[in-house]
């Protein structure tokens, strides 16, 4: 996802300060951020950005929304821009060039995926993280992985703003500002999307794609794939256009990271994920022999398994942070297979109190990184606690994928707490079922009273 960080730019800062808009009370500064260019295309993650700002202070941009193209007039060039590979399906020599064409004189790429995969996804796998019981949350954990890195370098190169290209209705907005004021409390921050100048010029989709047309600004947005996607190792989302009627079926030419599940092998893939401390450290195709161990490999294998099988489709209403209803299709295949996977080899291996409470720690966690919080203190301890809940989260599960599903097949661990011999309806064991009575009749005080006071126990049912 390509970040554009401006540097060195050409009027004082001093200057422009004393001069202001004409009847609009607003800076000079002000005034040229409206002109600032953000090209951005992300289909299949494909995103370029280019701003101007007219200060001698260095400021930094961000391109980070899942939207198609974002587009406005140029009125200086940047000197600096900033391209992160969080996985997307992207020429970054392409981009480097793109970058170049439209204006940038320094050029960084810089590859997070093996930070994204240790730092953000697998905490999100330890926590069983899933917003409003079914989104894996691949865009909302992205977000804090790219801002912190174009803060470290808004930071290094004497950056003291920095821009996106986020809407002023989504979630994007809020969880990249939020992450830049945290680790970068200075910083200002400038959001053309809510800059009147900027959305009363481009109104809709239309007049960004005749604007890019126009200034020869390659797009992948078309008539034929009208919708907004934002792409990374974790998912792929799609969202916007024909897709804002929650009736309408995705189209089947929709999908680029999972097969439909009717076209996928008609033979399962056996895996076998080893997990220590609640995070996969080997992944072993019991097919053919397979074995991944590093967490890029391992996270990027179980996306390819489960995109060839079409696991991880699933197309939501969902409600924002802001406090409106989307409509969302996302693709999560590697996440899905880790989600089932770390489920099962966290229930045999931890305490069912200790449980109870981590499933609503991950609850929480989940909320606070789909609203962008991930840097919050709240956000800081709820991932301590389920890091201390993971540390005999320990053993190897087996499982099948298979036509759009994953069926768990066995599990063993060191840390078990599994007694078979106590569970066994054959052996009596360490047990005495004549102790059942007392428990029950003891559960029994609540309810008896209860319907005793109630007067309910004589209510006819």
């Amino acid at each position: 996802m390509p970040v554009y960080l401006l540097s060195k730019l050409w009027c004082s800062h001093k200057s422009l300060d004393k001069t202001n808009a004409a009847g609009t009370g607003r800076s000079k500064r002000h005034e040229d951020a409206v002109g600032a260019v953000d090209d951005a295309t992300c289909r299949g993650g494909q995103q370029t950005v280019q701003h101007s700002q007219r200060t001698e202070h260095a400021a930094a941009f961000l391109r980070s929304s899942p939207t198609d193209t974002r587009v406005s007039s140029v009125r200086k060039k940047p000197s600096a821009s900033v391209c992160a590979n969080i996985g997307q399906d992207e020429d970054f020599e392409a981009a480097r060039k793109k970058a170049e064409s439209l204006g940038a004189k320094k050029v960084f790429i810089e590859d997070l995926r093996t930070e994204f995969v240790e730092h953000f996804i697998w905490p999100a796998v330890q926590a069983n993280a899933v917003y409003e019981d079914r989104y894996l949350l691949g865009t909302a954990v992205a977000r804090p992985c790219i801002a912190r890195r174009q803060v470290e370098i808004a930071r290094r190169e004497g950056a003291q703003f920095v821009s996106h290209g986020a809407t002023g209705k989504g979630n994007d907005q809020i969880r990249f500002e939020l992450t830049c004021y945290a680790l970068y409390p200075e910083v200002k921050i400038i959001a053309p999307w809510r800059i009147p100048e900027f959305y009363n010029r481009f109104r809709g989709r239309t007049d960004l794609m005749e604007y890019a047309k126009e200034h020869g600004i390659p797009v992948p947005v078309t008539p034929r794939a009208p919708w907004s996607m934002d792409a990374n190792l974790m998912h792929i989302s799609y969202e916007s256009g024909i897709l804002e009627n929650p009736k309408s079926r995705a189209p089947a030419d929709l999908y680029l990271m999972t097969k439909n599940p009717e076209d996928s092998p008609n033979v399962q893939d056996v895996l076998e994920i080893e997990f220590k401390k609640g995070v996969p450290v080997k992944v072993t195709n019991m097919n053919d022999g397979i074995s991944k161990t590093t967490a890029l490999d391992i996270f990027s294998y179980l996306n390819e398994i489960g995109g060839k099988h079409g696991v991880g489709r699933i197309d939501i209403v969902e409600n924002r942070f802001i406090g409106m209803k989307s409509r969302g299709i996302y693709e999560t295949p590697g996440g899905t297979v880790l989600l089932k996977a770390h489920l099962d080899i966290e229930t045999f291996t931890m305490d069912k109190e200790v449980r109870r409470i981590k499933q609503g720690l991950g609850i929480k966690f989940s909320e606070l990184v789909y609203n962008g919080f991930w840097y919050s203190p709240e956000c800081d301890f709820v991932r301590h606690c389920i890091a201390k809940s993971q540390e005999n989260v320990e053993g190897k599960v087996q499982l099948s994928v298979f036509k759009g599903q994953v069926y768990i097949l066995g599990r063993e661990s060191p840390k078990s707490l599994y007694n078979e011999e106590l569970v066994s309806m054959d052996v009596q064991g360490d047990y005495d079922p004549c102790d059942a009575s007392g428990f029950i009749r003891i559960n029994a005080v609540r309810l008896r009273e209860h319907h005793r006071l109630q007067g309910l126990s004589s209510t006819k049912q």
